[in-house]
């Protein structure tokens, strides 16, 4: 597959780049906060409240990223909003960022989760982690190849998968109330809301946020998407706005079906499981566990979609090796970027216990959201007369919500989880002296023109 420095190619259309959002976003989030949560809060109520919050959170980011994406229609998302607004410096440490918060770690993550869910039914347990790390690895190789022949196998992989995890989904929450043995009088159950700390509400909608993530993934794909002006933002807030109802109905489907008092922080991560046991037996367990593996290969594909791309853009600015802005002549798709992240990710499987990474991740994706939102204020104020195809409603309100609400989210990790983030902030520290490093090697490597010297009267 013979590789050039060519650019790549506007043929992604509205479906794949919804389809990216709504698959980058319904990931192992939905899987796992909604059991921390009811072992933490212990209150139905407040849960559904912050899911709320969460999705208004998150449809506010979107509506700043279309203006951004519309404005800026590059590969790399807001790797190139913060280069543009801040400059070099900043948009490395985002991409520095990405490359092993943002999805390196996501997908090692959503591989295992699938593998997990893959196999519980064939007798598989949560403790043979080596067993489980292998077929993960197996499973981001498997969704990795189909991406790496163009765009037409990318387009079909992730609009298959993607609707597999939709129906399965929908079909879940639709099933439950009509065949499904729940009791609605759960929702009543549990702690009094005022004895739920404010720290404890903070922290927990980092995992609400954490499984919304994933509402910027279209402007990944700015690059490559066809009139970028209209489709963009139509992605964005198409895809954004089903994930949110869908969550919102999950949260009830689980609240009806699965008691409180039955939920700790050791089955956590079972809930989903747990909530289809109750509703339909264990029969009918095993056969959704299996189409849940199956439907969360759409995650695994999303990341290996998106991420790359930052990648490539961070190469043609000479901020990371120039293998990852090689793309590939037939099908036009940054291949080397692909593998290396494909292989960060099975390193990150197999290297670390990555249920750690939640707090740490969230807590280095949040502080990275304020500076590529703060972005929209930024390039309006240097960049006035940019040409704008879309704008964001209910300007200057709507970013400073997404703002404020995330700052405060944030005050309360560093005093509820000091240690996650603080090796959070450090690992994003870690990349200046990489990025003056990688500068000064780049300077070096560049051959100088012939005419270069000084010139002397």
């Amino acid at each position: 597959m013979a590789m050039q420095n060519r650019e790549l190619e506007r043929k992604f259309g509205l479906s794949t780049a919804t389809y990216v959002v709504i698959a980058s976003m319904v990931g192992t989030g939905i899987l796992v906060s909604p059991g921390y949560m009811m072992a933490s809060l212990g209150n139905y109520p407040l849960i559904f409240g912050l899911w709320a919050l969460g999705g208004l959170l998150a449809l506010c980011g979107a509506l700043c990223v279309a203006e951004l994406a519309a404005a800026l229609p590059r590969a790399g998302g807001e790797y190139v909003y913060l280069r543009e607004a801040y400059g070099p410096m900043p948009a490395f440490l985002s991409g520095w960022t990405s490359f092993f918060l943002g999805f390196s770690a996501p997908l090692a993550v959503a591989g295992y989760i699938a593998a997990m869910y893959l196999l519980t039914p064939f007798g598989v347990s949560q403790s043979q982690t080596g067993l489980l790390r292998i077929v993960a690895a197996i499973l981001i190789f498997a969704i990795t190849v189909p991406n790496l022949l163009g765009h037409r196998q990318s387009a079909w992989t992730q609009n298959l998968t993607t609707m597999l995890k939709l129906g399965l989904f929908v079909a879940l929450a639709i099933l439950a109330f009509l065949f499904g043995k729940g009791r609605l009088s759960h929702i009543t159950e549990g702690q009094p809301l005022g004895q739920v700390g404010l720290g404890t509400a903070a922290t927990q909608l980092f995992y609400v946020m954490f499984a919304y993530s994933g509402w910027n993934a279209a402007s990944y794909l700015a690059g490559e998407v066809r009139d970028p002006g209209r489709i963009l933002p139509r992605s964005l807030l198409l895809g954004a706005g089903s994930v949110v109802v869908l969550y919102l109905a999950m949260n009830l489907v689980f609240a009806y079906a699965v008691p409180l008092a039955s939920v700790g922080f050791e089955n956590a991560e079972r809930v989903p499981q747990l909530a289809v046991e109750n509703l339909f037996g264990p029969r009918v367990s095993s056969v959704f566990s299996v189409l849940l593996g199956l439907a969360f290969l759409a995650t695994v594909s999303a990341f290996i979609i998106t991420g790359p791309r930052v990648y490539y853009a961070m190469a043609k600015d000479g901020l990371f090796p120039s293998i990852a802005q090689r793309v590939s002549a037939k099908g036009h798709v940054p291949t080397y970027a692909m593998l290396l992240q494909s292989l960060c990710a099975v390193a990150i499987l197999f290297a670390t216990d990555f249920q750690n990474l939640y707090r740490y991740a969230s807590v280095g994706l949040s502080l990275f959201a304020l500076l590529f939102i703060g972005a929209v204020y930024v390039l309006r104020l240097r960049r006035p007369n940019m040409d704008r195809p879309f704008r964001v409603p209910g300007y200057p309100v709507v970013p400073a919500v997404f703002l404020i609400v995330t700052l405060f989210m944030a005050a309360f990790a560093f005093l509820q989880w000091p240690k996650p983030s603080a090796f959070s902030v450090g690992s994003i520290l870690l990349g200046i002296p990489v990025y003056y490093l990688w500068s000064a090697l780049r300077r070096v490597r560049e051959p100088q023109p012939a005419n270069a010297k000084e010139h002397r009267p």
